[in-house]
């Protein structure tokens, strides 16, 4: 339950898959991460012309992953509906004719829409190499992104046993009491699957990944010192350089425009907001600097190396 002054918000299921399925269409980048492009559902084909059509398809440019997205829920049987249809779903996507399909969706979003644009020249990527870019991407491994309300010890096994990365989200909803027209969706903090098997795999030589890594962390190991400043400069499309200096305080929060951030990625939007951008997200792991000029993405790192 969650409460609001008096107001009692008590979780609820999902009418059907379709509105789980549009929560994630509009709310994509609080899965896929800020750099991500969220592209339609589209029939594709197995090399016997067995047609098959994911709920999208989505690419992240920060990371160079791409994903099959499946969104679900629990009461579809693993083994009757949600491991058939992903299979048949991956087999569809190794098609070349389908990566061409996926690759032309990202394309025409380039093309049609700046925020996508945007995405492309924060990472540095000029226009006259973004199709290289989406092919070398899509030429990788699909990762299998299910975001679905609950988990079960059966979907998890699963996961962990095919050949491709699964991830996994966990989308709570939340219907205010005796005034069901009022709703909430809860998304995981830091785009964090509940199950990432890449990770997983990787936890045979550390105890934890870099999902776990907070900035209270980071203090304890003495790379950053509580009462000094990160910084993070941005500038918006069109507008001019900016500074934001924020102060870490002693249990890890951010100070920043008078308001303290649990997350080094509210604090990131924050200041990109205040700068004039509409975004809604951000990685702050990868704006965040100490003043030497190295990210808290590349500390958090050393520090994972350093556990080992």
């Amino acid at each position: 339950m969650l409460i609001l002054n008096e107001r009692k918000f008590i979780k609820s299921p999902f009418d059907n898959e379709a509105e789980l399925e549009q929560v994630i269409i509009d709310n994509y980048e609080h899965i896929f991460g800020p750099s991500s492009l969220y592209l339609p559902k589209k029939k594709i084909k197995t090399s016997d012309g067995v047609g098959t059509i994911p709920d999208g398809f989505a690419i992240d440019l920060s990371s160079k992953k791409w994903y099959i997205v499946e969104a679900e829920l629990l009461h579809h049987s693993v083994w009757n509906h949600i491991a058939p249809q992903v299979s048949k779903q991956v087999i569809a996507s190794l098609q070349p004719i389908s990566k061409k399909t996926i690759q032309d969706l990202a394309i025409d979003s380039y093309s049609d829409d700046e925020i996508t644009k945007e995405k492309f020249q924060e990472l540095g990527i000029q226009e006259i190499d973004v199709r290289k870019v989406l092919q070398d991407i899509l030429e990788k491994k699909p990762v299998i992104g299910i975001p679905i309300d609950d988990l079960s010890n059966d979907l998890k096994e699963w996961a962990r046993t095919l050949k491709y990365n699964v991830e996994l989200w966990v989308i709570n909803k939340f219907i205010e009491f005796k005034n069901s027209s009022n709703v909430i969706y809860q998304f995981p903090e830091e785009f964090k699957p509940e199950v990432d098997t890449e990770e997983e795999q990787g936890e045979t030589n550390q105890e934890i990944t870099r999902y776990d890594v907070s900035i209270a962390d980071l203090i304890n190991a003495d790379l950053i010192k509580p009462n000094e400043y990160l910084i993070m400069d941005y500038k918006p499309r069109g507008g001019e350089q900016n500074r934001y200096e924020a102060f870490v305080h002693e249990d890890g929060s951010l100070e920043l425009l008078g308001q303290k951030f649990s997350s080094p990625s509210y604090a990131a939007i924050a200041g990109i907001q205040d700068a004039g951008s509409d975004r809604e997200t951000a990685n702050g792991w990868n704006r965040w600097k100490r003043k030497d000029g190295v990210l808290i993405s590349d500390l958090r790192e050393r520090y994972l190396q350093e556990k080992e």
